[in-house]
């Protein structure tokens, strides 16, 4: 589940990049590190991969923006800014068309409100549902109702 503050530092972080070759994928806050942890996901937006240097020259503007949000008052934090990697959830088409195949799972609401996660192959997503093979069968999750899309590990057990 995401933080209450997510939104505002997502929003706080995009500001910071506007306007220059980088964009914002993602902010997560890790409240169970001492000092807490800040995760800015970053990427180019010529789609070229984003290099150590480049992310370490944002770190600089996204620190100033939360600083002077005062988004932290007075609480620790230690900020890190990253590529995303592969190991992420799946967010815009491209990504879904590069990982059709690949095992995920997906989190999604349940009629009654409940959360469910289903596991299994990707296959689509398109304007109305995502698409997964679970076993062979095709299982069709409306796109309103996913909460997230995740790569996992296959499991190698079988």
């Amino acid at each position: 589940m995401a933080h209450p503050l997510s939104p505002e530092l997502d929003r706080l972080a995009r500001q910071a990049l506007a306007g220059g070759p980088c964009s914002v994928r993602g902010v997560q806050l890790l409240t169970h590190r001492i000092p807490m942890t800040l995760q800015v996901f970053v990427q180019r937006n010529d789609g070229a991969d984003i290099s150590l240097d480049e992310c370490a020259a944002l770190s600089a503007p996204l620190g100033e923006a939360f600083e002077a949000s005062g988004v932290f008052a007075e609480a620790a934090y230690v900020l890190e800014v990253s590529s995303p990697g592969v190991s992420e959830v799946l967010h815009d088409d491209r990504d879904f068309r590069s990982f059709r195949g690949f095992p995920v799972a997906v989190l999604h609401r349940e009629a009654d409100g409940g959360e469910r996660r289903c596991d299994g192959l990707l296959l689509e997503r398109d304007a109305a549902t995502v698409q997964l093979n679970i076993r062979g069968r095709i299982r069709r999750i409306p796109r309103d109702q996913v909460i997230e899309v995740r790569l996992v590990c296959a499991d190698t057990d079988n």
